[in-house]
């Protein structure tokens, strides 16, 4: 049995094999622009090509494809053989241009407007800061996607772009502070990825987990997860079978997969990573992703990354753990024992504060689509209010700061930073808080309210430019101040004042909390059409074309893109709940209807009491007929909003008109499931999804 260091990225051509492969002028080439974003010359491109060909042919590969991430928020590839004609035979062969540069049809992706059908030239450029690697025997090379007028199609060139200025603008704040070790920053992020598992002959009984991902009908069943004994408890043969398969491919792609276990909600699961970089870290996402879906079908299951497949319980989200590293190790947001580290860790806690307080609108804008609103506000998920939890020893400490006054939890001391040494703040001090979207944990940020189906490159765009708009004001005020400890803390504590109005460490379920975060003026955008506009705010537009991650043309696109993909998935649920109703649902309460009023005629004929028959039989005929109503209501409502113009406009009737008649109907047909027997009833139950697997 191979060990786990043996199989460890043999399916990457990572640094081990370029430098094994590679002759070291070509390998010192491609090194510089891996860490410095150096222009990669088509000679050197040439031999890495080759290299890479033999590589992945030794590995049986006879394909090769570069892997983006479009707009639609899964991967996409186009496959290319390696084999090309020589004479009445053929060789194989890969050159650095095809490499560097592919060419799909960038009319058919989400363009919003970028594109129409008959322009359809579209560029993928190689990412060489994320290695290439074989999946289903395929060389996949990881890159980026752009229109042929040269604007981004896709979600990885944004977070590169955020990823270069966000770098940048901390090298120039490390400079002030005497810094001159440090030649590179880089975000890192570990996403925690949490998931459901159900049986593969359950799942295909239910035309709407097939269509849309969640269950629109299904009555609660006798138990849910009020005893809180799947948390942590003991995974099933089956699931631990799966999770083991599911590590092993992992590992060999380099994904650094490490926890594994039950989460809250009976079915439900998650997997975290260790963390890496930023692009890596997403890269690393969306192949787990697929491949959680693609282990489950061999094991007779189906993985569910939908937000909330289920009413009544836990949804699924994907936690974002955030931090930003120098090139020497050094985490900036760990506090560190020193008062040069302390200022430090407190300048670049400031900038997250302030950045998250200027910019809570475009956080909550990262996170929003039609699955992730029903997941938002409940269940271990935080709500649509934007805050930051620090916990109580942190907050302690910036209040002090920002009172001149003295800390007492520890030591009795001026709070003047760089000047009075800052008390150790150790990890893992303050309690966590589940309903915060945004706490910091120790030496990391973790950014709870991305959706479990998300990519995660659009929360890391948006952190990124948000910090680096802050750090670049920041560079500002300090390299222009006479005395630059008497600035730095004049900073600090100037910025905990404006903007503590985003710190909360209490519980983000509570109705006080929604009043007070009003009084604060905090946003709370419950919808994602209530949040999308929002993108296009003259402040949101300023930042991403400041900083040159996006060009406004680049954001009007992509608002549009995401408010039509709303539309559209609320379509789709409606057309579903409407062919479920009339196909399956009325039909099966009528034919049990008809069987009672039959027994009730023959309980007649013998003088027998009938008191059950008549009583479920009233109550399902009136039922039935009110469900055959809102149904008739439904389809009315949508043919109405097709019919309206503005994506803006289209999306909030979705999410108004659409969704609430979906409820009303939903509404009924569970109360009529719970009187309804079960060999009558056409779909399995919310008690066969959840406990499907043994």
């Amino acid at each position: 049995m191979s060990t786990i260091s043996e199989i460890f990225g043999t399916m990457v051509f990572d640094d081990k094999e370029m430098k094994k492969r590679l002759p070291e002028d070509i390998y010192n080439s491609i090194q510089n622009t891996i860490k410095n974003g150096k222009h990669l010359d088509l000679t050197v491109a040439n031999v890495v090509a080759k290299a890479m060909m033999e590589w992945a042919i030794e590995k049986g590969a006879t394909h090769y494809t570069h892997w983006f991430q479009p707009m639609t928020g899964v991967t996409a590839e186009k496959h290319d053989s390696f084999v090309s004609p020589k004479g009445n035979g053929v060789i194989m062969d890969f050159r650095g241009k095809e490499l560097v540069q592919g060419e799909p049809d960038a009319s058919s992706f989400p363009s919003g407007g970028l594109r129409a059908t008959f322009e359809a030239r579209g560029y993928t450029a190689w990412d060489p800061s994320s290695y290439a690697f074989i999946k289903d025997e395929t060389l996949c090379i990881p890159t980026a996607f752009c229109s042929y007028g040269g604007e981004a199609l896709d979600k990885k060139t944004p977070l590169l772009r955020s990823m270069e200025v966000l770098g940048k603008a901390t090298m120039k704040i490390l400079k002030l502070f005497g810094n001159e070790s440090v030649t590179s920053v880089r975000t890192t992020v570990g996403a925690e990825q949490e998931y459901f598992l159900v049986d593969k002959e359950v799942w295909e009984k239910r035309p709407d987990l097939i269509y849309t991902g969640r269950t629109l009908f299904g009555a609660k069943p006798p138990k849910g997860q009020e005893l809180d004994d799947h948390y942590f408890g003991s995974i099933k043969a089956r699931v631990l079978a799966y999770m083991k398969e599911l590590d092993k491919e992992l590992w060999k792609l380099g994904v650094l997969a490490k926890t594994e276990h039950n989460e809250a909600a009976p079915a439900q699961h998650e997997l975290a990573p260790v963390f890496t970089t930023t692009n890596l870290a997403t890269d690393h996402n969306q192949l787990t992703m697929e491949l959680m879906q693609k282990i489950a079908k061999k094991h007779g299951l189906v993985c569910l990354l939908h937000e909330k497949p289920f009413a009544g319980v836990n949804g699924s989200g994907k936690h974002n753990n955030w931090s930003i590293s120098t090139n020497t190790g050094v985490n900036l947001l760990e506090p560190g024992e020193t008062p040069y580290e302390n200022a430090q860790f407190l300048l670049f806690l400031s900038a997250v504060i302030k950045a998250v307080d200027e910019y809570q609108d475009l956080l909550r804008i990262s996170v929003a689509s039609a699955g992730n609103d029903h997941r938002l506000g409940a269940a271990e998920a935080p709500p649509a209010i934007v805050s930051i939890f620090l916990g109580d020893e942190l907050m302690s400490i910036l209040e002090a700061i920002e009172n001149g006054a003295r800390y007492d939890k520890k030591e009795k001391e001026q709070m003047r930073i760089g000047v009075h040494i800052l008390p150790k703040f150790p990890k893992d001090t303050t309690d966590r808080n589940r309903t915060s979207p945004f706490a910091f944990t120790g030496n990391k940020f973790e950014f709870r309210m991305v959706g479990s189906s998300d990519s995660i490159a659009d929360a890391n765009t948006v952190i990124n430019t948000a910090v680096t708009q802050v750090l670049t004001g920041f560079y500002e005020v300090l390299s222009s101040a006479e005395d630059f400890t008497e600035a730095l803390h004049d900073l600090v504590r100037d910025t905990i004042k404006n903007h503590k109005r985003i710190l909360f460490n209490g519980n983000g379920y509570d109705e006080k909390w929604t009043k007070e975060a009003e009084k604060r003026g905090l946003s709370n955008l419950r919808t994602t059409p209530e949040a999308i506009p929002h993108l296009l705010d003259e402040k949101n537009i300023k930042l991403f074309v400041d900083n040159k991650v996006f060009s406004e043309k680049e954001l009007r696109a992509r608002c549009e893109i995401q408010l039509e993909a709303y539309s559209k998935l609320v379509n789709i649920e409606a057309l579903t709940a409407i062919d479920m109703a009339n196909q399956l649902i009325l039909p099966a309460v009528s034919k049990y209807t008809r069987e009672l009023t039959k027994s009730i005629a023959l309980k007649k004929e013998l003088g027998l009491r009938d008191d059950y028959e008549v009583s479920v039989a009233q109550r399902l005929s009136n039922l039935n007929s009110e469900a055959f109503a809102r149904t008739r209501e439904l389809e009315g409502e949508l043919t109405a909003v097709k019919r309206l113009k503005g994506a803006e406009r289209v999306a909030r009737a979705y999410a108004k008109r659409i969704l609430t008649k979906m409820a009303e109907l939903r509404a009924l047909v569970d109360e009529m499931e719970s009187i309804t027997a079960k060999e009558y009833w056409p779909l399995p139950a919310y008690g066969d999804l959840l406990f499907s697997v043994k």
